[in-house]
């Protein structure tokens, strides 16, 4: 399975094609992958939006100050410095390309067995820099 062709596929646009990579990244670099990303999101309160994203039902929107309070501001900032955006831009593209890239990753409504965000990061050659 080609995951980041699969995931970009559901992005439109030049910002959000750049962007993905960096999406990809963040969630293999979670503590936990993306089981990690999810719990961080039920932690703060936003357990059933990203269970959406996860199942096969309607998608429960995000806010751009949601997406903040989760990630936090030095991933934010971490990621505008890397697309070049500012970090309201970068809130706001998430707010869109995380759940679809969440819904991308987990077919069928479930979270994939195996490591399905390494091959991702293998496609992508393994992007340098620091970690989120």
């Amino acid at each position: 399975m080609d995951v980041l062709n699969t995931v970009k596929s559901a992005v439109g646009g030049v910002a959000g094609k750049e962007i993905m990579p960096i999406i990809i990244k963040l969630i293999s670099e979670q503590s936990g992958g993306l089981s990690g990303l999810i719990q961080k999101f039920t932690s703060n309160g936003l357990g059933d939006v990203v269970n959406s994203w996860v199942g096969t039902g309607e998608k429960l929107p995000i806010s751009a100050d949601q997406i903040s309070k989760v990630l936090g501001p030095d991933i934010i900032k971490n990621i505008a410095e890397k697309t070049g955006l500012d970090t309201n831009a970068v809130t706001g593209q998430l707010t869109t390309l995380l759940p679809q890239a969440i819904n991308k990753l987990t077919p069928d409504g479930k979270i994939p067995e195996g490591d399905i965000l390494k091959k991702g990061m293998d496609m992508l050659g393994g992007l340098k820099g620091g970690k989120f």
